[in-house]
């Protein structure tokens, strides 16, 4: 038996309305990147539900955590290659639609970012966004049908231009599991983002251990010294062991004697520390030497400082190999017997690549 961490507020009402703001561009990532997750990447296992059309490019890219790219001169059976979704012309209803299901339990979303790259003379014109609360074990087959009238507004009609980045906050407090993005008229969109955080379903008994740190349990990595070859720290909390380099995190070499890299992550809830597992999968030749993983209850405090005087050691400094998950429990974690924590902080020395920090412990 599971339980919602939170009960739902299930308004069904596709009138009502969430205020939204355009973010910049350049202020898109330090807007979203240590405050929310993207609730719909396909790294969460998010899919596509049902869309309207995908004549010229498959709705799935949509929802692809990787950047857009572009092959000039490649083209297949229906025309250009797209790095996105594109829909036929001409389309005959007000928009084209693509439904996707959340990837974590439910979430509450706070932003919404609609990239067109690279759709230039083709691009989308306009999107609007609406989600939806269904937990039932039909709840997809629910969604898609012509007469369900649970949508209601995340983000209001917008205007989009030719290959760029767009992006706007929401005000939008309830759950939704699923979430329905139109297109207007029809054209092409190359990625669909919906930032937010996630509401966990966590087991029945707090006896039962848990993976506290993992972005599905609402787990998020706050702040790291760094983020270089196009790495992301939040990487870090994904499930499973990821497909290559490009899904970890990793940092550039270091010159200086001493250097070291860190990175703080929030558990999606405070608990008891059983066990730790730092996953170097894929980094063969760029492993960090070793490693060193302390933590911290900061109460009610949603972040923490990397030099905060609470820090208490969990994890004492040790080897890394590459490759390989490296697990810590029992006489290899320290304070942590009768200690809840809600933060952790991983050292790597000096630099390299992490392609998973996962926490199992017990909720308090």
């Amino acid at each position: 038996m599971e339980i919602q961490a939170l009960s739902p507020e299930v308004i069904q009402d596709t009138a009502s309305t969430s205020t939204s703001n355009a973010i910049p561009t350049n202020q898109i990532d330090s807007t979203f990147g240590s405050t929310c997750i993207d609730l719909i990447s396909s790294a969460l296992s998010s899919s596509i539900i049902a869309c309207s059309d995908e004549w010229f490019a498959p709705a799935s890219n949509l929802i692809n955590p990787k950047p857009p790219i572009l092959k000039p001169g490649v083209f297949v059976d229906t025309g250009k290659w797209y790095d996105g979704w594109e829909t036929r012309r001409h389309n005959p209803e007000p928009y084209d639609w693509v439904i996707v299901k959340l990837g974590v339990a439910s979430g509450r979303v706070k932003g919404v970012e609609v990239d067109t790259a690279f759709f230039d003379g083709n691009h989308a014109e306009g999107v609007e966004v609406q989600g939806c609360y269904e937990v039932e074990k039909d709840a997809d087959e629910k969604v898609v049908g012509k007469d369900y009238t649970g949508w209601r507004q995340v983000l209001g009609h917008q205007k989009c231009g030719p290959t760029q980045r767009h992006a706007w906050t929401v005000d939008d407090g309830n759950e939704i599991t699923h979430v329905r993005l139109c297109m207007f008229p029809d054209g092409g969109i190359a990625r669909f983002r919906l930032y937010g955080h996630v509401i966990p379903v966590f087991p029945t008994s707090v006896e039962q251990e848990v993976e506290l740190s993992s972005a599905i349990m609402g787990g998020m990595a706050l702040s790291a010294s760094e983020e270089h070859f196009g790495s992301s720290k939040s990487n870090l909390l994904l499930p499973g062991r990821g497909v290559d380099m490009g899904d970890g995190w990793e940092t550039s070499r270091s010159r200086v004697k001493g250097h070291v890299d860190w990175v703080i992550v929030r558990l999606g809830a405070k608990g008891q520390i059983k066990r730790i597992i730092v996953d170097t999968a894929f980094y063969k030749g760029n492993f960090p030497q070793s490693v060193n993983i302390e933590a911290c209850d900061c109460g009610g405090e949603k972040t923490a400082n990397a030099e905060d005087a609470r820090w208490t050691e969990v994890v004492g400094l040790q080897r890394l190999g590459p490759d390989k998950e490296h697990e810590y429990a029992g006489p290899d974690l320290s304070n942590v017997d009768s200690a809840v924590y809600t933060h952790l902080k991983m050292t790597i020395v000096p630099d390299g690549g992490v392609k998973r920090l996962r926490v199992f412990g017990t909720r308090v």
